[in-house]
Parts: C-alpha cells; structure tokens; sequence
C-alpha cells in the first residue's frame, strides 16, 4: 500500500527538521553566568580580599547586582558605555559584571593616561558614566574639562587610600543603594552583543577601541582557566591591570572557578611578595618586567614563600634568562601570547613531558616561545603577510602571526576601515613576526615596526635583547633601530644596569654580545640609564627610537 503524502520540506535535513533551538536547549553564552554559579554552589567561600576587607561569593554576586541597579536607575540602557578609572580594587572587579548585568558596556581606562587621552577615550566611546578612584581625581578632572557632553561622576572612596579628593555627585557605595530593591538583571539575548571596550596603546596616534562581546569573553575565561590549570578554589593575585584587556579576563576566569581575588593596588616587590605569603597566593599574571623584579628582590623580602607559585607571563617577550630566574625561585612559568583585539592571551607554551629532563637554561629557552593556540583558538599560523601562504616550520623563516576564532574581537568601534584591514583575508593580522618550528610551536621574533634591517640583513631586536639580559650586570635591556650611513640600520641598545654595579661599560655590553651571537647583530651604541614603560610593564620602544635617532646620544 503507497504511503500518505508527505508534505515537509524534503530539502531540509532530518537533523534540523523540528529541532530548532528554544529556551531549553539554548542559551546565549555569558561569563555573567559564572558569577551567578559562583555565588549559588560556593556562597560563603571567599571571593575578595582587598586588605582587610573579606567578601564572600554572596555578597559579591549581590553587590554586582546593586551596581547593575543602581546604573539603570540613573538611565543607563542597553549599549551604553559605562567608564572606570580605577586601581585593582573590588568595585573595578564588580563592575565586569555589575555593568553587563545592566546591559551596558565597561571601558576600564588605563590609570597612567593623561588628562587629553583619556578625554579622547570618554568622547570616542561616548560614555555615559564615570567611575573614579580618589587616587586619580586630578587627572579625572582634566579629562572631563575636555569631555563634550555632561557625565555622572561616581567617586571610588576607598577607606584604605590616603590621598586625592572626590569629584564626584555621589559615591560608589551610594550608587549601589539607588537601584530597585526587586531589579533582576537580563543575560544578553544575543552572546554577540558588546560585553567590555579596551581601547590600545596610542603610541603612533589615537588609540583605538577595540569591541569585546559575550560570547568571546565566555570562552577566553574558560581558555585561562584549562590553559593554566586553574584549580576549583584558586588564590589569585591582582599584579595585572584590570583595565589591561579587562585583566586578560580573568575577573570571569576567577568566577569560572570560584577562585580568591587577592587586590593589589600597587604592583610593588613588597607589597607582591607579602600577599603571595600572607595570604598563600598561588597565581599571578604579570609582563615580564614584573618577573625581572621579584628575580631581583633582595633575599629578605622572599623569605617565608615556601609554596610553588605559577605565574602567567606576557606582553613583551620574555628573555630566557628571566624565566631561568623565576624557576630557580620556585616559581614556575607559563608563557602566553595575545593582543588587546583578541581578549588578552590565546596562544600558550604548552609544557611537554619529554622536555622534563632538559637544564634550566634550556627549559627556559623553550618556555620563551609563544607556543601554539589555547583551547578556544581555531587556529594560528605565520604566514607572509601579502599572500597568506604559510611559512615553512623550519624555526628559521619569519613571517607574520595570523589568528582566527571566536575570541577574536567584534571590530574597532566606529572605525571600519581599521577593521576590514585587521581581517583581511579572513585572518586577524597582528602585525607580530615570528618564525614557526617544527613542533608546531610559534615564536616572536620582532613587532613588524621593531625588526632592524643593517646591510639587507634583519636582526630580531629580540634576540639581541636576550644575550643582553644573560649579561650579570645587567637589569633591564631594550634595542632598537638607529639609522647609519653604511649600513643603514645599526641595532641600539638601552640598558639598564643593576643596583651598585658601575664597572661595566658600553665597551663591556658590546664585547658580550659578540662573544655570544653573530658581530653584525651585536649593538654598536649602547645607552644606560632607566627604560621608558606603559603602566602594564611594557617598555616604549617608540621613546626609545625616537632617542636612538638623535645626533647626540646621552643617558635614557
């Protein structure tokens, strides 16, 4: 007997036919979703510690709630940008969720910009709102002079800060009070919608505000929490800027795991290592001129920290001889690589277990690589920038670090061009060029801008500045182009020596560095004195280029 006609539409698959997604089987991804597990499976457990203040998971999911409910009862709606210019505090930690719950989107503005850019930031964003710690009132006040429309200033009164001054129309603390007693925030009904705005660097013209969304921050939280090894619990000090990438997204990681946010207001060797004691902190984030600091602490200050203490190191690549140091403290390192337009680290130098039986020295010049994509990375390659093809894995041949994935961001805000340029060809150019080894793993050798080119040859500055720092003497080191007649390019390099060392001269640094590498590598001026640096640790190589193209070259 034929069959009764069938009526569906045969082109469509069985597997999509009656199977659509609905409130049950689908739900747009958040990390507000990890607070809210947080608070509900571990409601007592600690979840901030900011000197003598101890809050629980509870009370910070209902903090982070009162903020939303505040920020909407002073009209702040959905995609509207609330700015923070804060320390490392728990109302900056609040604000990664207490301003998505309302809708809004948190810009958190580095705190070592001055009065102008941060202007430029607050115009170009649009804020509606500004939090503002005391501590940087003054250059608040400055910024809002040139701010082009009226702002609801929101003080940051922190009772363990002595100095600056309020500025504001209310406090933070009364901002939580204003809010519905019954407000019950929304998750996004879209994980595509705009979550954070991080605006880069500047260094050769206005900075640019690079969009984050949900879905993004979701899954780069959960990247850190896998790619680290993070355990359920975890003690975490804040050594990273949370306006730096929204902290590499670890205020979500934290929540992921419901871990401890140790605050730290000030990223000092003091400081630093008494909370790692005192409070038996277990991980910290941090460039490497953080490591380079706790390497040269005096004895005294490291006495006491007899627990293994992980770090996560990046920004700038870390010179070999800086990891070496780290480890013989017991400090064990994992090398990350990312960029503020892919949510902060996304490739890791992922340890293998047949390197277990190698030096130090030679564990550490395989922890300095930037390594292959984290597990929320579809893919990483070098390729030549102009046709995409990929390098051979050779370890010899540069080309430029190409990514792709969900934790890429959204786009530069109101600024299209810059972002058909930065996807072009369907990758995420970073501008970053690296060789490619043969194991797969991925290793920078220069910002396209910072690589030097003396007689037709290129010259990783990086590589140079890694003899540099195996030097005894030496602290810190930087190099960078100088222009030359002959060759046209000559490496230059910035030094900075060690406390009480003054035997070491510009003849000393050179004769070290062609002892250990190629002569046409090795730097033909050598410049000491204290290095130029961003408030994440970065050394500003733009300064330091300018410097090295002057006739007359004195101390930096």
């Amino acid at each position: 007997m034929p069959s009764a006609p069938d009526d569906r539409d045969l082109t469509v698959s069985v597997y999509d036919r009656d199977l659509g997604k609905n409130e049950a089987n689908y739900v747009a991804l958040s990390p507000l979703t990890f607070l809210e597990r947080s608070a509900s499976v571990y409601p007592d457990r600690v979840a901030l510690i900011h000197g003598a203040v101890r809050r629980t998971w509870r009370e910070t999911y209902q903090r982070c709630q009162h903020l939303a409910a505040g920020l909407v009862a002073q009209g702040i709606g959905p995609d509207e940008t609330v700015a923070v210019l804060a320390a490392n505090t728990p109302e900056l930690f609040e604000a990664h969720f207490g301003v998505p719950m309302a809708g809004a989107v948190l810009n958190a503005i580095n705190t070592r910009l001055d009065g102008e850019a941060i202007a430029f930031i607050l115009n170009h964003a649009e804020a509606r709102i500004l939090l503002v710690d005391r501590e940087f009132s003054a250059v608040a006040e400055q910024a809002l002079e040139l701010v082009e429309r009226d702002m609801l200033v929101v003080d940051i009164d922190d009772p363990s800060f002595d100095g600056g001054h309020r500025i504001g129309s209310m406090t933070y603390e009364e901002l939580l009070t204003r809010g519905a007693a019954d407000f019950r925030w929304q998750a996004p009904a879209d994980e595509w919608k705009a979550i954070a705005l991080n605006y880069t660097s500047g260094t050769t013209g206005n900075p640019k505000g690079v969009v984050y969304h949900h879905r993004g921050a979701y899954l780069n939280a959960v990247s850190n929490a896998l790619s680290w090894h993070l355990p359920d619990g975890a003690i975490y000090l804040w050594t990273l800027p949370m306006f730096h990438c929204n902290g590499w997204c670890f205020p979500w990681t934290m929540a992921v795991v419901a871990g401890t946010s140790v605050c730290l207001r000030h990223v000092r060797v003091e400081p630093i290592l008494n909370a790692i004691r005192d409070e038996s902190v277990g991980y910290f984030c941090g460039a490497p001129i953080v490591l380079n600091m706790l390497n040269n602490a005096p004895d005294a200050l490291k006495a006491g920290i007899s627990h293994p203490v992980k770090v996560m190191t990046a920004g700038a690549a870390p010179p070999a001889a800086v990891i070496a140091g780290m480890e013989r403290m017991n400090f064990e390192v994992t090398h990350v690589y990312g960029l503020t337009e892919v949510y902060g680290p996304v490739t890791v130098c992922v340890w293998r277990d047949e390197w277990n039986d190698k030096s130090l020295d030679e564990k550490a010049q395989l922890k300095a690589r930037q390594g292959v994509r984290g597990p929320m990375l579809e893919a990483v390659m070098v390729a030549d920038p102009q046709t995409l093809q990929p390098v051979p894995q050779d370890g010899q041949t540069m080309g430029e670090i190409f990514m792709r994935g969900n934790n890429v961001m959204k786009g530069y805000l109101k600024n299209p061009k810059a972002t058909a340029e930065a996807f072009e060809g369907g990758w995420f150019h970073t501008g970053d060029l690296a060789c490619w080894h043969p194991d797969g793993y991925v290793e920078i050798k220069d910002r396209s801008k910072d690589i030097i080119i003396s007689g037709g040859e290129n010259i990783s500055s990086i590589e140079v500045e890694d003899i540099l720092y195996r030097h005894p003497a030496v602290l810190e080191a930087a190099v960078v182009a100088r222009p030359d007649d002959k060759w046209g390019e000559t490496p230059c390099a910035f030094v900075t020596l060690k406390e009480g060392v003054s035997d070491v001269d510009e003849a000393a640094i050179i004769a070290w560095c062609r002892a250990h590498m190629a002569h046409f590598k090795t730097p033909r001026t050598v410049i000491f004195g204290p290095l130029p640096k961003t408030s994440t640790g970065k050394i500003q190589k733009y300064v330091l280029r300018s410097k090295a193209r002057q006739d007359d070259l004195t101390e930096a």
